[in-house]
């Protein structure tokens, strides 16, 4: 039954539970503020009672008139000053009596003559054989009261001629408690409302603010999100408006370089980052996408976001990975174009060529097609003999072949250095780096000469390893590159031709080279047309030495 309530409970709305949580502390509260304050106030009440009490009972006790009537016995003028009195004071009683305890005044005249211990067996030795007035509570003939005794001495003040008992009805404290309490419950039962209104209010609020979501919701999504954040294979930091990291990945400490078990969390990003301008994009308000930035010899591809609520900056979120993976995907997306390119070429081309043979043995021309095949097959050969003994890789093997037929069908033909020789690969560069450099520079050679020249132009390719440099240089037939533009043309996205594929192959040529620390040359012929010269170093960093 527990747990079902228990579950029951958990399942409540938030602003219900905090109703219920604030009305239960507010009747706690009530109830212990309550509890105090009327035991507090009976008790103040009761000692309020018997010192006034014994204050009028003191005071009648030294009064000239009260002497002299006991001195002479006068107990019609005792019980009308005792009458008085206690109409004056508000009292219940006063009763009057001789140094024996015997009544000389009392409200009912019944009582006259006798001892004041009928009541409740107090004689009020302390106040005639010792002389201290006192207070005590007891049942008496006229209810149960508190009351003020004091002794009466004679004029001179010396002896005790009697005593005064000046008594306050215990039910009129109740009452003034009961009047109190009145007002007490109904500022408590006032509070609690004001809880409970505070409550709904307070709930309202903080729904708004957290986007109407149950406590159970957001740590299911949070717990949802970090698991989202520690899966992404990128790296993100997020900081708040005071640049205090709030967040982190485990791929932002393997890509930083840190030790697996740093805790980044509560550390000014300055700390981690001594160069980044994630404080400074809080302040613009900018985001920045796909930035290259260097971080301890890595470069790094960077996207700063600002983190905006209610139309204010409170943070910034930092994405990053390195520039190897980025190239990587990028080179990866190259080869599959090249592949599927050459693949299309050499398709393409030998429709051509199957196409026209047929033409030709429907002609009846089969001399002509058997030299058309021989011509073929005498250029392919060669080709291929070529390529073996040029270099053992058959991946560059590949990409020479399928450029070389991508020439053909684009009517322009690709010559390769009878010379050339790629055998001792760099250390520091793959095949498909490699390839990849080859494939795109031949690509700008080859569409640069058939938009200057036309079909029947010529672009002539040559490789060589001998020495600490793999050397390449391509030469194309096309209008040249203008000196003002030669840092350019490595820039992403820069081209001279129109749409959006174009702008990209230089740009994954410079990245390769740079990696690997070679670098580009680029001469203009005076008969027109380029020559790019890649150096490759073989070992990095043997250039240098």
């Amino acid at each position: 039954m527990n747990g079902f309530s228990l579950f029951k409970v958990r399942k409540l709305q938030l602003g219900t539970r905090l109703m219920w949580s604030m009305s239960f502390i507010s009747l706690l509260q009530a109830a212990l503020i309550g509890g105090f304050a009327w035991v507090n106030l009976s008790v103040s009440l009761d000692r309020e009672i018997g010192q006034r009490a014994l204050s009028v009972a003191k005071t009648i006790a030294s009064a000239p008139s009260i002497i002299h009537g006991i001195e002479g016995n006068n107990l019609v003028l005792l019980n009308q000053l005792a009458k008085d009195l206690a109409e004056t004071n508000d009292a219940l009683f006063i009763v009057l009596g001789d140094k024996n305890s015997i009544r000389l005044a009392h409200p009912n005249p019944a009582k006259l003559g006798l001892s004041m211990a009928d009541d409740d067996g107090d004689t009020g030795e302390v106040a005639l054989l010792q002389g201290r007035a006192y207070i005590d509570k007891a049942q008496g003939s006229l209810g149960y009261s508190t009351r003020g005794k004091a002794p009466i001495y004679d004029q001179i003040g010396e002896n005790i001629i009697g005593i005064v008992s000046v008594g306050y009805s215990l039910s009129q404290v109740q009452s003034t408690i009961r009047t109190y309490s009145t007002w007490l419950t109904l500022v408590l039962v006032a509070a609690i409302l004001g809880s409970v209104v505070a409550a709904i209010v307070i709930a309202r609020r903080l729904k708004r603010e957290i986007f109407g979501l149950e406590p159970e919701e957001i740590a299911r999504k949070f717990q949802e999100q970090e698991a989202t954040l520690q899966s992404v294979v990128e790296g993100i930091i997020a900081i708040n408006r005071d640049g205090i990291i709030t967040t982190f990945n485990r791929r932002a400490i393997e890509t930083l370089g840190l030790d697996r078990g740093t805790q980044l969390e509560g550390l000014h990003i300055e700390q981690v980052l001594p160069d980044t301008k994630l404080v400074e994009l809080m302040t613009q308000g900018v985001p920045q996408f796909d930035l290259e930035v260097w971080l301890q010899d890595k470069q790094l591809v960077v996207n700063r976001l600002p983190v905006t609520f209610e139309g204010q900056i409170i943070g910034a979120v930092s994405s990053f990975r390195s520039r190897d993976e980025v190239d990587a995907i990028s080179q990866q997306l190259t080869k599959i174009e090249q592949y599927a390119d050459t693949l299309r070429s050499q398709a393409h081309e030998y429709s051509n060529k199957l196409h026209t043979i047929a033409g030709l043995i429907q002609l009846d021309a089969k001399q002509d097609a058997l030299a058309l095949i021989g011509r073929e097959a005498q250029d392919h050969q060669a080709l291929i003999t070529l390529l073996v003994r040029a270099t053992p890789n058959p991946v560059i093997a590949g990409c020479l072949l399928g450029k070389f037929n991508r020439a053909k069908e684009m009517g322009l033909s690709l010559r390769i250095d009878n010379e050339s020789e790629l055998a001792d690969l760099p250390k520091n560069i793959t095949q498909d780096q490699l390839a990849s450099i080859l494939g795109n520079i031949i690509d700008n050679a080859l569409e640069a000469t058939l938009g200057f020249r036309g079909p029947g132009g010529e672009v002539r390719v040559s490789f060589t390893d001998i020495g600490q440099d793999v050397i390449i240089e391509v030469q194309d037939e096309g209008p040249g590159v203008p000196a003002d533009i030669k840092d350019l043309i490595f820039t992403k996205g820069y081209s001279s031709k129109s749409g959006r594929e174009h702008g990209i192959g230089l740009y994954l040529i410079a990245n390769i080279i740079q990696q690997c620390q070679g670098h580009i040359d680029i001469e203009n012929l005076d008969s027109n047309g380029s020559r790019f010269i890649l150096y490759l170093p073989k070992i990095m960093g043997a250039k240098q030495s």
